[in-house]
């Protein structure tokens, strides 16, 4: 089902394919930029770690250039913001532009048979979370996929036992993600589903609150509107429950991988087992903050499987209505 919803979204994609590559560019980049951050930093602290010894005019130039980068970088990831949204946007427009034209060609049997309500939760509802979360999530997957491979190729650099250990750990945390995301896909198409009965509902009840009054279905009403919002809230609270498990199991994987790489950064500084596997406290500096660039991207893509789970539950909605 998800690729056939990805297969769908790239009908619209090719449409802006030229805001899109500057976005993974700008993406590129800023990551780039981002990684090379904390080798100045590494190279500060080598700058000051002998007493009385200090290269001020150094320390200078580097923070100088940090200073310089960092505001590039806010700059770059503004645009690319920017750029994401005016598509998504966009994207919005032509699907719910595209669900309003089918309306007005469906047959007045399928308009009877069918909700009014859970039709409008469709085309403003799910289209919204759908092309939000979809298109942002992609998009966030794949600067971090950037940062996983420019962090992983700068960590080999200063020193290629440590940067295994953190490859060969850190991915745990992606088996825990991906594991719980495969549970929680069905439940957030149940919510999906449950939220369009109730507006259908809703929708219904409004429209038709005359002949409510007249034949005294008040509190039957009530009584049915309150077991679609039990359902809906016993829902949304277990679809809730299992996705938020997802960020702090991956951060304790990243915890034990930021602890590995201070032990054995510590050992190689202390003793280094030959001249290529030397650290300087500058360059453990840098390692360490590597290992958390490493692992940061792991928790956002976690966050973001579990936000595509609720997109494409969401668009397979939409495209079964434009079908």
């Amino acid at each position: 089902m998800n690729k056939k919803v990805i297969k769908k979204l790239f009908k619209y994609l090719n449409k802006n394919i030229i805001s899109l590559s500057i976005t993974l560019v700008l993406a590129i980049v800023s990551v780039v930029l981002t990684i090379y951050v904390p080798i100045l930093f590494g190279n500060a602290i080598d700058l000051i770690i002998d007493k009385g010894n200090v290269d001020f005019n150094g320390l200078k130039d580097i923070l100088f250039k940090i200073f310089i980068i960092i505001i590039i970088i806010g700059i770059l990831q503004w645009l690319m913001m920017t750029i994401n949204n005016y598509v998504a946007y966009l994207i919005n427009k032509k699907i719910r532009y595209e669900s309003f034209v089918k309306i007005q060609k469906l047959p007045l049997k399928y308009l009877d048979a069918h909700s009014h309500g859970e039709m409008v939760s469709i085309i403003i509802n799910d289209t919204d979370q759908f092309t939000e979360g979809l298109l942002l999530g992609l998009t966030q997957a794949f600067s971090s996929i950037v940062t996983i491979i420019g962090t992983i190729c700068f960590m080999i650099y200063i020193n290629w036992i440590i940067a295994i250990v953190v490859v060969v750990v850190t991915p745990l945390s992606l088996f825990v993600a991906k594991f719980i995301s495969s549970k929680t896909y069905s439940m957030f198409k149940t919510q999906s589903e449950i939220r369009a009965v109730q507006t259908g509902f809703i929708d219904e009840m409004i429209s038709n609150l005359k002949v409510v009054k007249a034949y005294n279905h008040e509190e039957e009403n009530i009584i049915k509107f309150n077991e679609i919002n039990n359902k809906l809230e016993k829902c949304s609270l277990k679809a809730t429950f299992f996705s938020s498990l997802t960020n702090p199991c991956t951060r304790f994987v990243n915890s034990v991988v930021y602890a590995l790489v201070a032990l054995f950064g510590a050992l190689f500084v202390i003793n280094p087992f030959s001249s290529a596997l030397s650290l300087t406290v500058g360059s453990l500096s840098s390692f360490l903050s590597y290992a958390n660039q490493y692992t940061k991207p792991f928790n956002e893509i976690s966050s973001v499987i579990t936000e595509l789970q609720n997109a494409f539950a969401c668009a397979n909605r939409v495209f079964n209505f434009i079908d």
